[in-house]
C-alpha cells in the first residue's frame, strides 16, 4: 500500500489534528490485494495497522456512505440531504449519543482497542486528506474515535427499533409497543449429525440494502496478531459484523422483542416545565437543537427545535401530551470493541466471554465452529421491568416503579439453544420459539414476560421449517436448495398482516374488473419466479398494503385484512402493471 510523499504529508496534517494519537501508522506496512471480486485483503503485523487499512480500503469503495454514517451524529444531514435527512438528525439528538460516548468514551474500551478505532481513523483521515473533492461537507474530517463508536451506538438504536415509536410519537399513533416484522434476515446452522458428508454447514444469509449506508461491505482482515475473518460489515465499521474465522462463524438477524418503552408524563397545569414523579414536581431538562437545512439546492436555512430530558430518558412535545422514550441502546457504547472481540474468537468459549460483554442491546445470533457446535442466541438487553404493568402499553410516566434501572438480565436469562439433538437451529426473524425442530424447541413460560419475545413465525420459517423436516440428513446441495428456497407457504403467513392468505383466494366472478389477476392468483404455483407475473403482482399488492397500513399508522404493528384491502391492493397492482408495463 505504497504512498507518495505528498500523502504521507496530507495524513500527518490530518493526524496531528486529532486528539490523542497513539502513534502514526506508516501505510507501507499494510498490504491491500483485492480478489476477482473487488474484496480487499488486508494484511499487516498488527491490529491496529489493518484496521488503518481497513478504513482507508473502505473509503475508495464507499466513502459517500462511510460519510453518511458520520453526518447524523454530527447533526449535519440536513445540511447535505435537506428535509429528507433531517429526521436523522433528529434521531441522533432525541438518541442523545454525544453525550452517553463523550461522558463514557475513555472508560469504556481495553488500549488495544482505542489503538484500533485510531489505526481506522487515521486510514479514513488520510483517505479524505488525498481526495478532498469526495468529502461531503466542509469540517466534516478529520474524524476521532469518538465519532465512529457515536456512529456504532446510532446504527444499533435504528437495529433494535427505537425508531418506530419515535415515529409513532411525532405521528400521534401512539397507543402500545408492536413491531413491523415483514423484512429480515436468514441465519442457518446444521451440525454433523445432520448432514451427509459429517460436516457442519452455515449460511449467513442477511437481508441488508444493496446501497446506502447500512449495505453490507465486504473485506477479509488478517493480523499476526490472531485476526483473521472474512466477513461484512457497514461503511464505517472497524471489524466485520458477521463472517467466519478459520476457527467459526455466525450470522446476525434482527429480533423484535420489546427493547423500549414509552411513557406519558402527568405534566403540570400551569408550569409548562414540570412534570410529576413520586407525587413530587420535577424539571424538565431543555435539550435544543440547531440545523442547517439545504433548501433549494443551495441554500442554508438554520432551524432550531426544542426537545426535552426527564428521569425516563428523551422526552418529545405532542398535542396530546409529553412522552418520553426510555431504551437500553443508548446506555452503552461498547459494541464496537464486542464484535471486534466476537472476530477474534477461536472457540465456542472465547465467542461467548465476548457475548457476556452484552454491549449489544439486541439482534439474533446464529453460530457454528470447527467443533461442530451450533448456537442460537436471542440476544439483547433487557432491563428488570416491574411485572405489575403491561410493557407493551404507554406507561404511566409519574412513578418510579415504571423507572428500571440500566442493569440487564445475564446472557443465561436469555432463549438461547446449544447443540440441539435434532442437529438444526435458524431463525428468520422469527419467535425464538421456533427455532429447531418442535421436541427441541424452548418455552415462552420459561422467560419474564416482560422482555416482549415474539411468539409468532413468518413465511421464511414455516417453508424451511417444512423443508428441513424432510430430511433425515442434508447433502451440501440440499443445504443450499433450502436456502435459496423462493416459494410461499401455504396457508400464505405474514405475521404483521393476518389473513394474507386472502390475496390467494378470491372468488374472480365477483370482481369481474380484476378476474383476471384473480384468476393468476388462484392458480400461482408460489413460487416467486422472476418471470412468474402472477408474484409480480402479488409483491406489488404487499407493497401497497404496507405503505396503506403504515399511512394509516397500524404498522408497525399486526393488523387483520380484510377482503376489501386485498381487492383494493389488487386493483392497485392492476393499474400498475397496465401503465408501465402495459
Amino acid at each position: 500500500m505504497a504512498h507518495s510523499p505528498k500523502l504521507l504529508l496530507i495524513g500527518l496534517i490530518y493526524l496531528c489534528a486529532l486528539p490523542c494519537v497513539r502513534a502514526q501508522i506508516n501505510p507501507d506496512d499494510i498490504t491491500i490485494i483485492r480478489d476477482k471480486w473487488g474484496v480487499p485483503h488486508i494484511f499487516a503485523p498488527k491490529d491496529e495497522q489493518v484496521a488503518y487499512g481497513l478504513g482507508w480500503a473502505s473509503a475508495e469503495d464507499n466513502f459517500h456512505d462511510m460519510q453518511e454514517n458520520i453526518l447524523p451524529v454530527r447533526g449535519r444531514t440536513a445540511e447535505y440531504k435537506g428535509k429528507k435527512g433531517a429526521i436523522m438528525d433528529v434521531f441522533g439528538h432525541l438518541m442523545n449519543v454525544n453525550g452517553l460516548v463523550e461522558a463514557s468514551y475513555d472508560t469504556s474500551f481495553s488500549d488495544k482497542f482505542k489503538m484500533v478505532l485510531d489505526g481506522y481513523c487515521q486510514g479514513v483521515n488520510a483517505y479524505a486528506a488525498a481526495h478532498p473533492n469526495e468529502v461531503l461537507l466542509k469540517k466534516v474530517f478529520p474524524i476521532s474515535p469518538k465519532d465512529v463508536v457515536k456512529a456504532y451506538t446510532f446504527s444499533l438504536a435504528f437495529m433494535t427499533h427505537v425508531h418506530f415509536d419515535l415515529g409513532r410519537i411525532f405521528r400521534g399513533h401512539i397507543t402500545r409497543h408492536e413491531m413491523n416484522v415483514g423484512v429480515g434476515s436468514n441465519g442457518m446452522a446444521v451440525s454433523s449429525t445432520k448432514t451427509k458428508d459429517g460436516k457442519t454447514y452455515l449460511a449467513i444469509n442477511s437481508h441488508q440494502p444493496l446501497e446506502g449506508p447500512f449495505a453490507w461491505y465486504e473485506a477479509h482482515l488478517c493480523s499476526e496478531e490472531g485476526w483473521n475473518i472474512l466477513g461484512a460489515n457497514f461503511p464505517g465499521g472497524v471489524s466485520m459484523l458477521v463472517g467466519a474465522n478459520e476457527n467459526l462463524g455466525w450470522g446476525h438477524t434482527l429480533n423484535y422483542p420489546d427493547m423500549d418503552d414509552v411513557y406519558k408524563l402527568t405534566m403540570h397545569k400551569k408550569d409548562k416545565l414540570k412534570y410529576k414523579f413520586d407525587g413530587k414536581w420535577e424539571e424538565l431538562e431543555v435539550r435544543k437543537l440547531k440545523l442547517k437545512v439545504k433548501m433549494f439546492g443551495f441554500l442554508k436555512i438554520p432551524i432550531k427545535r426544542t426537545f426535552y430530558w426527564s428521569k425516563y430518558g428523551t422526552t418529545i412535545k405532542t398535542k396530546t401530551g409529553m412522552y418520553s422514550v426510555r431504551f437500553p441502546s443508548n446506555m452503552d457504547i461498547r459494541s464496537a470493541e464486542q464484535w471486534y472481540r466476537m472476530n477474534k474468537a477461536s472457540n465456542l468459549e472465547e465467542f461467548t466471554e465476548a457475548l457476556d460483554m452484552q454491549a449489544l442491546p439486541g439482534i439474533n445470533i446464529v453460530y457454528a465452529d470447527k467443533e461442530d457446535n451450533i448456537y442460537y442466541l436471542c440476544n439483547g438487553l433487557f432491563p428488570y421491568r416491574n411485572p405489575a404493568y403491561d410493557w407493551k402499553q404507554v406507561l404511566p410516566g409519574d412513578t418510579s416503579a415504571t423507572l428500571w434501572e440500566a442493569k440487564f438480565h445475564p446472557r443465561k436469562d436469555l432463549p438461547q439453544v446449544l447443540n440441539p439433538p435434532s442437529g438444526y437451529l435458524v431463525n428468520t426473524n422469527n419467535t425464538p420459539f421456533n427455532c429447531t425442530a418442535p421436541e427441541d424447541n424452548l418455552s415462552p413460560e420459561d422467560y419474564d414476560e416482560t422482555m416482549g419475545f415474539l411468539t409468532d413465525d413468518n413465511n421464511r420459517s414455516l417453508r424451511y421449517h417444512a423443508l428441513i423436516a424432510a430430511y433425515d440428513k442434508l447433502s451440501w446441495e440440499e443445504f443450499k436448495a433450502i436456502k435459496y428456497d423462493i416459494s410461499f407457504a401455504k396457508p400464505a403467513h405474514n405475521n404483521f398482516m393476518l389473513g394474507i392468505e386472502k390475496l390467494l383466494s378470491l372468488d374472480a366472478g365477483k370482481y369481474p374488473g380484476i378476474a383476471e389477476e384473480v384468476n393468476m392468483l388462484n392458480s400461482w404455483d408460489r413460487e416467486a419466479n422472476i418471470k412468474s407475473e402472477a408474484a409480480s403482482i402479488v409483491i406489488l399488492c404487499i407493497e401497497f398494503m404496507v405503505n396503506e397500513l403504515i399511512e394509516a399508522g397500524k404498522l408497525p404493528g399486526v393488523t387483520t385484512l380484510t377482503e376489501e384491502e386485498v381487492v383494493t391492493a389488487v386493483r392497485f397492482a392492476q393499474k400498475h402493471l397496465l401503465k408501465y408495463f402495459k
